[in-house]
């Protein structure tokens, strides 16, 4: 199992996490925030640097970093699943697209 610090969560609203490291489908991570400790399976690589699902994300929803909307999900995605421009549409500033 990797350990807690290859996956950052910046706010407990999150359900996105950021890889510190280059992650492999099938690793079992442990993400830690401030109330909780959850292990999640990935099912896709992840590039270091990038976003993972932390929970199913439904296509249309929010997917949330910063505790806040950074994107709108083009289609499902799976928990421990890679989240990118593949499968999010940005949401600008002030939320106007």
């Amino acid at each position: 199992m990797k350990s807690a610090q290859e996956v950052i969560v910046i706010d407990e609203k999150d359900n996105v996490g950021t890889a510190l490291a280059p992650l492999a489908a099938s690793d079992v991570v442990s993400v830690r925030t401030e109330r909780r400790v959850e292990r999640v399976r990935l099912i896709s690589d992840i590039p270091k640097g990038h976003k993972l699902a932390l929970t199913d994300i439904e296509r249309g929803s929010a997917v949330i970093k910063y505790g806040e909307a950074i994107g709108e999900a083009t289609a499902k995605i799976a928990r421990g699943e890679h989240v990118q421009v593949h499968n999010v549409v940005s949401i600008p500033r002030g939320g106007v697209r």
